[in-house]
């Protein structure tokens, strides 16, 4: 189970008239949370701040390093479906990949294909039909031919008039077209 710790903001001096949570512990910050073991034996640490100026909850999901289970659990929170994996085909056989594994979808030689750390993969929709289910996403058109996941970008080359050089994991170099270069810069608030 874990080591379990429980501390509260709520005290007689900081609790507003009619808060029901009144637990007896407090951190010196005056902040009411839980510390213990998640499931797998993952360390979690939960925190709950009374704040009576807000108008509404806020929760923040602070973690070290992204992660497709922080990106799952975000999305449950504010109500929406989980990302769904992607089916592309490898050959006759069919492969789920999920969306954090994927580093580019591009178009060529009249088919379009998704790339991996793992390798490319053919995929029977066409790029407009991915950018729209993509749309509100970390995956952004660089040009007629590719989509980019923006979490997979290592590296940016500006120096180049009026183009990008975008190097994704794995070493593989994606050209951003002028038609998108501005819309690239907002999307990486350059």
């Amino acid at each position: 189970m874990g080591n379990r710790s429980f501390f509260t903001s709520c005290g007689p001096a900081a609790c507003p008239q009619g808060c029901a949570i009144r637990p007896p512990l407090l951190d010196k910050r005056g902040r009411s949370g839980y510390t213990g073991s998640g499931q797998g034996g993952n360390a979690v640490k939960v925190e709950i701040q009374i704040d009576p100026e807000l108008e509404e909850p806020v929760l923040v999901l602070r973690v070290p390093a992204p992660t497709e289970e922080a990106e799952q659990l975000a999305a449950r929170l504010r109500g929406e479906a989980p990302p769904q994996p992607f089916t592309v085909y490898d050959g006759r056989e069919a492969v789920r990949v999920s969306r954090s594994k994927v580093l580019r979808f591009f178009a060529e030689d009249k088919g379009v294909f998704c790339q991996t750390g793992k390798g490319v993969f053919a995929v029977r929709q066409r790029l407009y039909e991915l950018e729209e289910a993509l749309t509100g996403t970390k995956f952004v058109r660089v040009s007629n031919s590719e989509i980019v996941n923006l979490d997979r970008v290592t590296g940016l080359d500006l120096t180049l008039a009026g183009t990008i050089k975008m190097t994704l994991e794995g070493g593989t170099v994606c050209w951003v077209s002028r038609r998108y270069v501005k819309k690239i810069k907002q999307a990486l608030e350059l």
